[in-house]
C-alpha cells in the first residue's frame, strides 16, 4: 500500500480502507470533541490519511457528517444507545420495550445520542445532516408503536410516542448528569405506562 508523509513526517495511508478509517475517526472525535471543534487536519491525522485522500472520499466536512450519521445509525453495536434491542427476536414485545431503557455500560463520560448531538451542532448550518437526524427521530416512535401493539396495548400509537419521549429524555438527562440513574427511572416509568396501556380497559 502506498504511503505519503506530512511535513512533520507522519506516515499517511491511502488506498483500501481509507474511507472506513475516516468514518471511525469521526465516530471517535465527534463524540469526544464535537463536530465543529474537530477539524479536517485532526481527522486526517487520526485516520492516517492525507488531506487529498480525505477529499477524494468526502468533498466537504458536511458530506462527512452526513456519512457519519448514516454510519452510526446503521451500526447495531454503535453509539445510538439501545435502539438495536428493538430488533431482537429472543425477547417478547414487552421485554423489548423495557430493554430499551437498560443502563449503558459504565463510562467516564456519557456522550449521549450522536444524532441528537449532531442536530444541535448542525442547526442552521448543515441542512442535509439535520434532515437525516429528523428522519430518524420521526421514525423512531413508529419502531415503538409496533411492539406496543404486539404487547397488547389498547392504544399503541400514544404509548409508542410517550415511550419515545421518555427514552429521548433519559438520553439527554443522563448525558447532562453523566449518570445512568435517568435510565433506571425511565425504565420504571416505562413499566407503569406499559402496564396501564395493556391492562383492563
Amino acid at each position: 500500500m502506498a504511503t505519503t508523509e506530512t511535513a512533520a513526517g507522519t506516515p499517511r495511508r491511502g488506498g483500501r480502507g481509507a474511507r472506513e478509517r475516516i468514518l471511525r475517526a469521526a465516530v471517535e472525535l465527534f463524540a469526544r470533541d464535537g463536530i465543529h471543534v474537530t477539524g479536517i487536519a485532526k481527522l486526517t491525522d487520526v485516520a492516517q490519511v492525507s488531506t487529498r485522500t480525505f477529499y477524494q472520499h468526502f468533498p466537504s466536512k458536511e458530506a462527512l457528517v452526513s456519512a457519519y450519521l448514516r454510519y452510526v445509525e446503521s451500526d447495531p453495536e454503535g453509539p445510538v444507545h439501545g435502539e438495536a434491542v428493538l430488533e431482537r427476536t429472543d425477547l417478547s414485545a414487552r421485554e423489548r420495550l423495557l430493554a430499551l431503557f437498560a443502563d449503558s455500560p459504565p463510562a467516564k463520560v456519557m456522550r449521549g445520542c450522536p444524532l441528537h448531538n449532531a442536530a444541535v451542532e448542525a442547526a442552521g448550518t448543515m441542512p442535509e445532516a439535520a434532515a437525516l437526524v429528523e428522519r430518524h427521530k420521526r421514525g423512531f416512535p413508529q419502531r415503538l408503536i409496533e411492539p406496543a401493539a404486539e404487547a397488547g396495548a389498547h392504544e399503541p400509537e400514544p404509548l409508542g410516542r410517550r415511550l419515545a419521549v421518555l427514552f429521548e429524555g433519559a438520553n439527554a438527562l443522563s448525558t447532562s448528569l453523566n449518570d445512568t440513574l435517568p435510565y433506571q427511572d425511565a425504565r420504571e416509568l416505562a413499566r407503569v405506562l406499559i402496564n396501564q396501556a395493556t391492562g383492563p380497559n
